[in-house]
């Protein structure tokens, strides 16, 4: 174990990191910053209290604490850096709290036994690929506050923000959301439903692709493009509804959807792609 003295204030860049024997970690009051890698593949680090006086927690500052199991981030924190859990695999709960608004890219990816996480109300931005990979994970609730889910930067092959999250069974986007990005929710073949706020105007490459337990989805008014293969693998879906709004349909964006009828207005975009790919359709 390890006890860091009352007098410091910053825990330096990659100041444990590799250090595979230590088992716990007490933090002193005075600490306002966790650094980059500081516990970095501390994988037998079972344990740690962050104090109420740190505010950021750095990049890959607890990457790979492999039997991690629970950690309570403090109020005052803003901040969860980029990969900061990343590879937590024993991590079963995570209370991310008010202050924060922003979750770093891959900060949670692939803590598979993670099964729940409340991501607060001041949240606006959920990096790429934050909660990939997290395959115990039932359900999230995303704040109204977020306006964007990210996916893979420039829609190359990537991992989204809940890409492969194959427990996740229903999730709720709210309002404030205008972009949902590629591969945000690919590979979740548990998600049985989807709701697509109003304020929504694009759905990106590979977004929902094989989520094979999704049986219907209504894509709203505002929604003027769905990328590639954005639904594509969606075996048990028997319905989209699509507006008229929408002016470009991603290659395959369906593909792949044996079960498939969209319905959407008479001589729309919608109807021409179709015909074009020989899917079942009905003017409504």
């Amino acid at each position: 174990s390890v006890e860091i003295p009352e007098d410091v204030t910053k825990i330096g860049n990659d100041a444990f990191s590799g250090c595979s024997s230590v088992t716990s970690v007490v933090i002193p009051e005075g600490v306002t910053e966790i650094g980059e890698g500081a516990f970095f593949g501390c994988s037998s680090l079972k344990s740690v209290v962050i104090p109420k006086g740190v505010t950021v927690i750095g990049g890959f500052a607890f990457y790979g604490c492999s039997s991690l199991t629970s950690v309570a981030i403090p109020e005052g924190v803003t901040r969860i850096g980029d990969y900061a859990f990343e590879g937590c695999s024993s991590l079963t709960s995570v209370v991310i709290p008010e202050g924060v608004t922003r979750i770093g890219v891959s900060a949670f990816r692939n803590c598979r036994s993670l099964t729940s996480v409340v991501i607060p109300e001041g949240v606006t931005k959920i990096g790429q690929s934050a909660f990939s990979g997290c395959s115990s994970l039932t359900s999230v609730v995303i704040p109204e506050g977020v306006t964007e889910i990210e996916g893979s930067v420039l829609g190359r092959c990537g991992d989204g923000a809940f890409k492969g999250c194959s427990s996740l069974t229903s999730v709720v986007i709210p309002k404030g959301v205008t972009k949902i990005g590629g591969y945000a929710f690919s590979g979740c073949s548990s998600l049985t439903s989807v709701v697509i706020p109003e304020s929504v105007t694009e759905i990106g490459q590979d977004a929902f692709s094989g989520c094979s337990s999704l049986t219907s989805v209504v894509i709203p008014k505002g929604v003027t493009g769905i990328g590639d293969s954005a639904f594509s693998g969606c075996s048990s879906l028997t319905s989209v509804v699509i507006p008229e709004s929408m002016t470009e349909i991603g290659w395959g964006a369906f593909k792949d959807c044996p079960k498939l009828t969209i319905y959407a207005p008479a001589g729309s975009k919608a109807e021409r792609y179709a015909k074009k790919w020989k899917i079942p359709f009905k003017a409504k």
